[in-house]
């Protein structure tokens, strides 16, 4: 029995992270979604427009290049975390359902019994 309940806490503890995980793909989807917008709507102002970066509480000012290298980076940076945690995920998923095919198992050989 103990072995079942170990099993069924590693189980658990799998699906949680799983959950984790797509907490946070949908983070990084929104805020990739948001760096993507606010790209596409600088690209149409003038070269020479002022443009100010919010950090914390004050705003500094910053060139229309430097934005758009800050907004690149980080579209490339979520989808490469994206990629990542996509990857986890899968893992996760068949990690649950081979534990969940062992509980199967034991239970199968327990009514044998």
């Amino acid at each position: 029995m103990h072995a079942f309940a170990e099993l069924q806490s590693k189980m658990i503890d799998t699906q949680q992270k799983a959950k984790l995980a797509d907490l946070q793909i949908d983070q990084l989807t929104r805020m990739k979604k948001h760096a993507n917008l606010t790209h596409a709507e600088i690209k149409t102002l003038p070269d020479n427009t002022r443009m100010y970066e919010g950090v914390g509480r004050m705003f500094i000012l910053q060139s229309k290049e430097d934005i758009n290298t800050q907004l690149t980076y980080k579209q490339k940076t979520a989808d490469e975390k994206i990629k990542e945690l996509e990857q986890k995920k899968t893992y996760l998923e068949r990690t649950v359902k081979d534990a969940e095919d062992n509980i199967r198992e034991m239970l199968m050989s327990r009514r044998a019994q």
